[in-house]
């Protein structure tokens, strides 16, 4: 079923306001994580997108949204610290960005993060016809062109910001 009222309500709103097409798909909350969703609704692996938010490390850190493929892995210890200008970063732990997104790890999705947060694309991400991210929440995932993220202003597509697994 794609209804958007599946997804988190500031999900939705910032989809709508940016008039982009996508295709909002329920999920089980329980099977939300990767390897449970892929199995469980048989979305290929190299069409799951993740998104991860990284934190720069210190007093007051500064936040970055990155969004990598299923099949690759963040590259924090470089790409990431690079693309930020900080010498130490990490995954931000799930208290925090839930408190800094309003939505659960499992869910995250550049649509609906704070404004002005930079979002760092993998490349590779762009080459797929579409991919699977979440909705905000655990109970939905959205399906859209990979070059609807363009429609961010904070967007910027990065070569070798993931690497392969």
């Amino acid at each position: 079923m794609s209804s958007p009222d599946l997804l988190h309500p500031a999900v939705r709103a910032r989809l709508e306001e940016l008039g982009v097409s996508f295709e909002a798909m329920a999920c089980d909350p329980a099977l939300a994580d990767t390897a449970s969703f892929v199995e469980a609704y048989g979305v290929p692996l190299e069409r799951s997108a993740n998104t991860i938010v990284v934190a720069s490390r210190g007093a007051e850190p500064t936040h970055v949204a990155c969004i990598v493929l299923a099949t690759t892995s963040l590259d924090v210890n470089r790409a990431v610290r690079r693309e930020m200008g900080v010498r130490k970063a990490s995954f931000a732990a799930a208290q925090p960005v839930r408190a800094l997104t309003g939505m659960e790890i499992g869910g995250v999705t550049p649509f609906g993060l704070p404004d002005g947060m930079l979002v760092l694309v993998d490349a590779r991400v762009m080459e797929q016809p579409w991919i699977v991210l979440g909705g905000g929440n655990r109970s939905s995932k959205l399906k859209l062109a990979p070059a609807t993220l363009r429609a961010l202003a904070t967007v910027r597509v990065i070569e070798g910001l993931a690497l392969v697994r």
